[in-house]
């Protein structure tokens, strides 16, 4: 594909990261696009300041493209500044993608976008899965975690691990999941493997205090029991002292730490103040700065000091 204005591309360059999403211009499109298009799939997205879908779509083609993480690119070229060039490619309205292989255009699309419709693009274009979206999988695996759903947040937290072997709150969250799962030694065995530039962080440090706190959970220990023991006796705090362990195993903190406040409130000598004591424990699992820790704090502050 010719292109009147435009250049012969420069000499190669190391790709980069800056070079995955990229302005481009007439003078560049030759280099940017047709030879580099030789190499992965370049989208070229066609755009103007003025235009509010414009707006709209760029953040999500460029959070799309660098999860693809180099098999893809992006050139956004500014209609206003290139007119020549959307002339010369009928650009009719904005904004407007096409997607060039080998230098020709092969694909496209006008108007704003789902992201799962150019993530459904960019697949299709490199052939396979993007990288899975971390800040996503991290979030679905704590509300898995929340929901009592184990399973479901360990699927989460190792998706996480495989594009980042290093993230803190995915080694911490999948070591939690792996208790609530019962698989204590499994839990200890990863808590001990944690890379050491992690060991320290926040929510490994927490797993590995969670993990103290599963030891003193009795083996057997059935929740479902435990609830019906104190729906026929609101009183029975040994059943919601074990149910307030498993519920903070699971990720349901804020009902785990009611539990124990019921009995702050309701018998604070119980078993030698046990239960404040435990709650203490919760938070420096949970670490000081922890939404729940916080929450958790205050309310046993209003309990002891009613």
């Amino acid at each position: 594909m010719q292109l009147s204005g435009s250049r012969a591309p420069a000499a190669a360059r190391t790709s980069t990261q800056d070079d995955i999403v990229k302005d481009g211009s007439i003078e560049t499109f030759a280099r940017d696009v047709l030879y580099a298009s030789q190499q992965v799939p370049v989208l070229v997205d066609f755009w103007a300041p003025w235009c509010g879908p414009c707006k709209q779509l760029g953040p999500v083609l460029e959070k799309v493209v660098r999860a693809a993480k180099g098999r893809v690119r992006l050139v956004k070229i500014n209609v206003d500044e290139n007119p020549e060039l959307a002339q010369q490619l009928r650009i009719q309205s904005i904004p407007t993608v096409y997607a060039f292989i080998r230098g020709q255009p092969v694909t496209g699309f006008a108007g704003a976008q789902p992201e799962s419709q150019i993530r459904a693009l960019v697949e299709r274009l490199i052939g396979g899965p993007l990288a899975a979206d971390l800040e996503a999988e991290l979030e679905a695996g704590r509300k898995a975690l929340e929901r009592g759903e184990p399973e479901t947040a360990a699927a989460h937290f190792s998706r996480v691990l495989e594009e980042d072997p290093e993230n803190g709150e995915a080694y911490g969250g999948l070591a939690r999941a792996l208790l609530a799962l019962g698989e204590r030694e499994e839990a200890k065995r990863l808590l001990s493997d944690a890379p050491s530039a992690i060991a320290s962080h926040p929510a490994v440090s927490g797993a590995r205090a969670a993990l103290e706190l599963a030891e003193e959970v009795p083996a057997g220990v059935d929740a479902r029991a435990l609830e019906g023991r104190i729906a026929a006796d609101p009183d029975d705090f040994e059943a919601r002292f074990q149910l307030a362990n498993l519920l903070f195993l699971r990720g349901r903190f804020e009902a785990a730490m009611d539990h124990l406040l019921y009995i702050v409130k309701r018998d604070r000598k119980w078993r030698d103040d046990a239960a404040r004591k435990q709650l203490l424990k919760f938070f420096e699992a949970l670490g000081p700065s922890h939404p729940e820790t916080m929450k958790g704090r205050r309310k046993l502050s209003t309990v002891l000091f009613a």
